[in-house]
């Protein structure tokens, strides 16, 4: 005769006996960040393999990641700076609309995949037992590293559009690295957004469409709302996005000389879309892979 199967409260106690954990659980958020810190080697293993697959199964590779970029710049260039003439106020164009174009593809490639991050990868949520936060975090990292060739390629055209080095030119890793703890935190926040609302996801492509065009990647804000009142411009250029492309156009253009306001604006932004994004998303950490 079988014993019978223990119940709920006895299988519960006999799980904490021998330090057994429910898959889907939420820890207290010191020991979740811990746990996230452990697995930093995980993330950046896995980020980095993502990195070199994307491209594996075309002939060309990795050098897509300089094609993709140069094309958008070229196509953008003819649209804007020449048929519209959105131009006016710069100086260095093909610089200026370089920096709009590759750096706010970034932030717009991780936000899209970073709101896929767990909807995305359902069987590995509800299969093994590790803080969800690694899924977007990990594709911000994988965004910035199969960006590297861009971000040299965006140097080489600074050169060649007229610009010389400077001093300045060495904030442009900082400024990298401010947009990418900006774009994480955003994509922290639209992963758990997403997987309690699988309609976001329709959304997004929307939302960044509307942000390219509004953020001062193909015109200058400070020139096109001159004539505006103050508030509208302000809160143009400091909204995180037309910051991102601020600093580097600081830190590479001449004609924007670097300012200090906007580096703690941006600063600012990565410490509360970061901590915002992490809080937020433990919050809902019990729930993913759910139904």
């Amino acid at each position: 005769m079988t014993a019978a199967p223990p119940g709920t409260d006895a299988a519960r106690a006999l799980a904490e006996r021998y330090g057994l954990k429910a898959l889907a659980a939420r820890p207290p958020l010191s020991e979740y960040l811990r746990d996230l810190w452990t697995r930093r080697g995980f993330i950046l293993t896995l980020s980095s393999s993502r990195s070199e697959a994307r491209y594996q199964n075309n002939q060309l590779g990795r050098l897509w990641s300089v094609f993709n970029p140069m094309l958008l710049i070229l196509s953008y260039f003819l649209i804007f700076g020449v048929l519209l003439g959105t131009r006016r106020g710069v100086d260095n164009f093909i610089g200026f609309l370089s920096i709009g174009v590759i750096v706010f593809g970034v932030s717009g490639s991780v936000i899209s995949s970073g709101a896929r991050a767990v909807t995305g990868n359902t069987g590995l949520v509800r299969a093994l037992r590790f803080p969800r936060a690694v899924l977007p975090v990990s594709v911000g990292i994988t965004e910035m590293l199969a960006n590297l060739p861009a971000f040299v390629i965006l140097v080489v055209l600074m050169l060649a559009s007229g610009e010389r080095p400077t001093w300045a030119w060495l904030l442009f890793p900082l400024a990298l690295v401010l947009q990418a703890v900006q774009i994480i935190g955003m994509a922290l926040i639209a992963a758990r957004i997403t997987h309690g609302s699988r309609d976001v996801a329709n959304l997004i492509p929307l939302l960044l469409r509307l942000l390219r065009y509004t953020s001062g990647v193909f015109f200058s804000i400070s020139h096109y709302t001159a004539n505006l009142p103050a508030a509208v411009g302000y809160v143009m250029e400091y909204q995180p996005f037309a910051l991102q492309l601020t600093i580097v156009r600081q830190s590479l253009l001449a004609e924007y000389p670097l300012g200090l306001l906007p580096w703690v604006a941006s600063a600012a932004w990565a410490l509360v879309l970061i901590v915002g994004g992490l809080v937020f998303f433990w919050r809902g950490e019990a729930s993913y892979g759910r139904g």
